[in-house]
């Protein structure tokens, strides 16, 4: 059985519709697929209506934006209730800061390069939520960079003068609100030290002591040396080991199916849930 618990769609940073995810996936021979878009949930339906045409096990679930003393941090969950008001209330100030926080980026880069809203707009427009990704995607349409790695090499990095903070969620907050509607979260990319900052083992006992489920420990971001050492963080803390493609269409490289979860460790994520 082929697992991939990490896709995204056009309702965040994907250039698939969520409908067309699953059919890529089916492509791809996967048999079970999760939907994870970032601080959304509006590409459930339509991927679950079309994975079930497919054969499909559909997995419905979110990647949460999150921080810790400062660091990002992306949180999975599955199998939530999203009409819990709690995670309603969190996903909602999370998706109006990072609009926000875009519209700064647009107006500190049209100082110095030709860019627009609307420009950034046209580049995402399903998406529930426009961010770096859509306005990399805006660069690139407008001659900027060759690609949304380039941009985000350049102008969108964490160190550049364009770059704006944004709210998000305390991690340990997010797990024991997800877990309160009856999701099982995962810790998405642990060690994939090359996007910016990442946390200490400390810091991954602590989330384990709030609930956490899992870690994401085969990834592509992550080295050889990573994926031993977070495999050990997961056994000494009795955490599910899990893997993903992090599946963006063509707004990044990664193909669906390139890292899975062993059913095993699928089957343990189920039996998590309350």
């Amino acid at each position: 059985m082929r697992i991939d618990l990490h896709t995204h769609s056009t309702v965040s940073d994907g250039t698939q519709a969520p409908a067309d995810v699953m059919r890529a996936a089916a492509q791809a021979r996967l048999d079970v697929v999760a939907l994870t878009d970032h601080d959304s949930v509006d590409g459930w339906d339509e991927a679950r209506d079309t994975a079930a045409g497919l054969g499909l096990a559909f997995v419905p679930g979110i990647e949460v934006s999150c921080r810790h003393q400062g660091i990002s941090i992306h949180l999975l969950s599955y199998w939530h209730d999203p009409a819990s008001d709690e995670v309603a209330a969190m996903l909602g100030k999370t998706r109006h800061a990072r609009v926000d926080r875009a519209r700064e980026i647009v107006a500190r880069v049209s100082r110095d390069f030709p860019l627009t809203w609307d420009d950034v707009v046209a580049a995402g427009p399903d998406a529930v939520t426009l961010g770096r990704p859509h306005i990399a995607d805006a660069m690139v349409a407008r001659g900027h960079f060759a690609t949304r790695d380039d941009a985000f090499a350049s102008v969108l990095a964490g160190n550049s003068r364009y770059y704006v903070p944004h709210y998000a969620p305390e991690v340990n907050d997010a797990i024991r609100t997800m877990a309160l509607a009856g999701g099982v979260t995962v810790f998405a990319h642990p060690g994939a030290d090359a996007r910016g900052r990442v946390v200490p083992t400390s810091v991954i006992e602590e989330m384990a002591g709030a609930g956490l489920v899992g870690l994401e420990v085969d990834h592509r971001d992550h080295s050889a040396p990573q994926r031993e050492r977070l495999s050990g963080i997961a056994e000494r803390l009795g955490l599910v080991r899990t893997g993903a493609s992090d599946y963006h269409g063509a707004g990044k490289p990664n193909r669906l199916g390139e890292n899975t979860t062993p059913v095993e460790a699928y089957r343990r994520l189920e039996g998590a849930r309350p």
